[in-house]
């Protein structure tokens, strides 16, 4: 059973979903987790018409602007079920559904690219990612494809945890960035004790962490952040710190990737142990 100490108190926080890649996504009470991750997480991308790639917020020169969309699902997603139609809110707070035969032409007229909205697909899709000239990260302002996980818009693994002692860990290192969730995309945040301060997460990879009576996931390696983190979004202002922070104190991660050992269903609340 969890520990009842103050200090090793472990629990869910906050629950994300993300319907379509790289657009703001839903905050839950709950949701069901299956072998792909959260229940309808990145279930849509945008592609770009004229090379097949996937539109990413990795890449802010191309598609900039991506974080001024939101997205949530018109009715819950269930298991075993295709993705249910999205809602996208526009910038201008215009809101489109998947199921008008004119979305993909505003979407285009609005990002200013042929792009049309997909699901996944067999195979494995591309998208392109965008390395600033950064102290502390190895690489000299450039643009690089990677491939995703093949059918899905996933780009490394299927859910993303995070714990807030690595947020406040990053705003004792860097007090004028601000270091809010939404700059993460996390699927889980956990809330630590008092006792567990700094890059905590970072001790949990290679072992498995069970959330609520049901879920277990196995911790497969540290979550590397890029420009994406540093990008402007609604109040948040663009801040190229938040990534060198990273960088100069956490080898550029912040948070951890998992996989599914266990699906079932988490609630924010649920208490959070390790194996």
């Amino acid at each position: 059973m969890p520990s009842t100490t103050e200090g090793n108190l472990r629990s869910v926080v906050s629950l994300w979903r993300y319907p379509v890649k790289s657009l703001m996504g839903e905050e839950l009470n709950a949701t069901e987790v299956t072998e792909r991750g959260l229940l309808g997480d990145r279930a849509y991308a945008l592609v770009d018409s004229s090379d097949g790639k996937v539109a990413t917020a990795k890449n802010p020169r191309k598609w900039p602007g991506l974080f001024d969309f939101h997205a949530a699902f018109v009715e819950p997603p269930r298991a075993a079920r295709k993705a249910p139609p999205v809602r996208i809110t526009l910038p201008d707070g215009t809101a489109v559904t998947s199921e008008q035969r004119d979305l993909n032409q505003i979407l285009s007229k609005v990002l200013r690219c042929e792009v049309t909205l997909g699901t996944t697909q067999p195979g494995a899709a591309a998208a392109e990612e965008y390395w600033p000239d950064m102290e502390g990260l190895d690489h000299r302002d450039t643009v690089t494809d990677f491939t995703l996980p093949e059918e899905t818009f996933f780009d490394c693994a299927v859910v993303h945890l995070l714990t807030t002692a690595t947020l406040d860990r990053l705003r004792e290192l860097y007090p004028q960035g601000r270091f809010e969730v939404r700059r993460f995309r996390p699927n889980i945040v956990v809330q630590l004790g008092s006792g567990e301060k700094g890059f905590v997460e970072n001790d949990w990879i290679r072992r498995t962490v069970h959330v609520g009576d049901e879920v277990r996931l196995n911790i497969t390696g540290p979550c590397a952040r890029c420009v994406m983190t540093t990008i402007s979004q609604g109040d948040l202002p663009k801040d190229p710190g938040i990534l060198r922070t990273a960088a100069q104190n956490n080898k550029a991660n912040v948070g951890v990737y998992a996989a599914v050992e266990r699906g079932g269903t988490i609630h924010r609340g649920d208490q959070i142990r390790l194996e």
